[in-house]
C-alpha cells in the first residue's frame, strides 16, 4: 500500500476538512452521474443532490470500517455506500405508495467483500478520469502559471507552436521548454493523485493502460482526451443544473 493512500484515509478517519472536500470535489461528480444512471429517469436533480450528501454522510460515519490493506477500490466501497441510499430511497417511495410507513433498512456490514463483480465499468473509467482532471487542476493552481498556459493552449487547444509563441511573445525554442516543464509538473501530480486514490495493484496500472506512459506524444495525446471528456461531462452537468 504506498503511503499517500495510507496518509490520505488517515486524514479522513481524522475528519480533516481539506480532505473530505478533496473527496467530493474529485468522486461527487461521478457519484452523482452513477445515481441517474441507476434512477433511470425517475430521479430528479435534487432528490440525486441529496442521495450524494446521504452517502457522504454514511461514509463519514462509518470511514473506520475501510480497510485499504484489503486491496478493495475506495471508489467501490463508496458505491456500495450509494447503492444502499438509492434503495432506502426506493424503499421509501414504494412505502408511500401503499400508504405504509417507511420500511427500516440497515447498511451491511461487510461492504468490503462481495461487490466487486457488480460494478460498472464505466464507472470505474470516469473514476480513473476523474483523479486525471484533479491531477491537472493541481498542476494549473500549483505549478508556474505561463508554462501550464502553454500546455493548455498547445495540447488542451491544439495551437501550433508558432501561434502560442507569438501571442506570449517569446521564441519557439522557449515554449518548448515551457512545454517540457509543464508535463513534467503534469506528470508528478498525476503520480501523486493516483498513488493517493489507488488501493488496488490494478489502480495503479491504471495511467499506463491509458496511455500516459513515457512517450510524451502519447502522454500528450491521452491527457488531451480525458480532459476534453471531463470538460464535456462537466458541460452537462451545468446543463442540467
Amino acid at each position: 500500500m504506498h503511503q499517500l493512500t495510507t496518509t490520505f484515509v488517515r486524514r479522513l478517519r481524522d475528519r480533516d476538512e481539506a480532505a473530505w472536500f478533496e473527496l467530493w470535489q474529485v468522486f461527487g461528480p461521478v457519484l452523482r452521474g452513477q445515481l441517474m444512471k441507476w434512477g433511470n429517469g425517475r430521479l430528479g436533480m435534487e432528490t440525486v443532490r441529496d442521495l450524494s450528501q446521504e452517502t457522504l454522510a454514511a461514509l463519514s460515519k462509518s470511514i473506520e470500517r475501510f480497510d485499504p490493506t484489503r486491496g478493495v477500490r475506495f471508489s467501490t466501497w463508496l458505491l456500495a455506500i450509494a447503492k444502499h441510499a438509492l434503495s432506502d430511497e426506493m424503499d421509501r417511495r414504494m412505502a408511500l405508495k401503499r400508504g405504509a410507513g417507511r420500511r427500516p433498512t440497515h447498511l451491511e456490514e461487510d461492504w468490503m467483500g462481495g461487490i466487486g463483480a457488480a460494478v460498472d465499468t464505466q464507472y470505474e473509467q470516469r473514476i480513473f478520469e476523474a483523479k486525471v482532471a484533479a491531477a491537472i487542476r493541481r498542476a494549473g493552481s500549483s505549478g508556474d502559471f505561463v508554462s501550464f498556459e502553454v500546455y493548455r493552449m498547445r495540447v488542451f487547444d491544439g495551437r501550433s507552436g508558432k501561434d502560442v509563441a507569438d501571442q506570449i511573445g517569446v521564441s519557439q525554442p522557449t515554449i518548448s521548454r515551457r512545454l517540457q516543464d509543464a508535463r513534467s509538473h503534469l506528470r508528478t501530480q498525476l503520480s501523486e493523485i493516483v498513488a493517493t486514490w489507488s488501493f488496488t495493484p490494478e489502480e495503479m496500472a491504471e495511467a499506463e493502460l491509458a496511455g500516459l506512459s513515457a512517450d510524451d506524444s502519447l502522454f500528450d495525446e491521452a491527457l488531451g482526451e480525458i480532459w476534453h471528456r471531463a470538460a464535456s461531462q462537466d458541460d452537462s452537468a451545468e446543463a442540467e443544473h
